[in-house]
């Protein structure tokens, strides 16, 4: 029997992966990752140069992305039956062999393969190796500490409704926002709603060569990257002689 492997890249930097997710990548024969149809994957390029140069690759292409509204009905149908093809196709394989799947960043934590992970119990023998998750990756590349003292930190889904996303704001001290993307003028705007959008950082591909770091309120764009994460560091107590 073969076991399926989730390996937890991190961030970004090939340099940022456990020296376990590294020992998996380079002596795997068989891996497998996610990627947009018709792009290479950025699990895929992580590990660029690393692999054998007789692995075989597994490819799962998402059948679907932005084209159907996130909470309809017809795109949970449509991801629902590629992870349980992608699933069946997997356990079929680590019948006889290993297999490496890839995920960027931490496989638990809103990683794709969450969803394998839960159809492949008791088909197959998994293991998950973790990984730095992409926002510490973000909130190390601004060089500023992330939370003081009692500071809470809350991650939110840009994806969320604009009155989620204040009210969570509003309540929260340090914040990093996920899914930014198309959704980046309602996090701006939920932002500005909490009082904390001149506290706000963008970061773009954090730890990656195209890595950009600029602050939101000088940002005009009205879409960003996949990759990209937006940040308010908190501001709590420090152990700081009083002048």
């Amino acid at each position: 029997m073969g076991r399926i492997i989730c390996a937890g890249l991190g961030p970004g930097d090939p340099e940022l992966m456990s020296v376990r997710a590294d020992r998996l990548v380079r002596s795997a024969r068989h891996v497998a990752y996610f990627r947009k149809q018709g792009r290479p994957g950025q699990a895929r390029k992580m590990v660029d140069g690393l692999l054998a140069p007789d692995v075989t690759e597994y490819p799962m292409e998402y059948p679907v992305t932005t084209e159907l509204p996130f909470d309809s009905a017809d795109y949970n149908d449509c991801l629902a039956r590629f992870y349980d093809g992608w699933a069946d196709r997997l356990a079929e394989q680590a019948q006889t062999r290993d297999i490496v799947v890839l995920c960027e960043g931490d496989p638990f934590f809103y990683g794709s393969f969450m969803h394998l992970y839960t159809r492949l119990q008791g088909r197959a023998t998994v293991e998950v190796v973790p990984g730095v998750p992409g926002m510490v990756g973000c909130w190390w590349a601004t060089g500023l500490p992330m939370t003081w003292g009692d500071d809470v930190l809350t991650v939110l889904m840009g994806t969320l409704p604009e009155d989620d996303l204040t009210r969570h704001m509003q309540a929260a001290d340090a914040i990093a926002i996920m899914k930014t993307g198309r959704n980046l003028p309602r996090v701006r705007r939920a932002l500005a709603r909490a009082g904390k959008l001149e506290q706000a950082w963008l970061v773009q591909h954090g730890t990656m060569p195209q890595q950009q770091i600029s602050r939101l309120v000088d940002t005009s764009m009205e879409v960003c990257p996949y990759f990209a994460i937006v940040l308010v560091h908190g501001q709590g107590r420090r152990p700081e002689v009083a002048p």
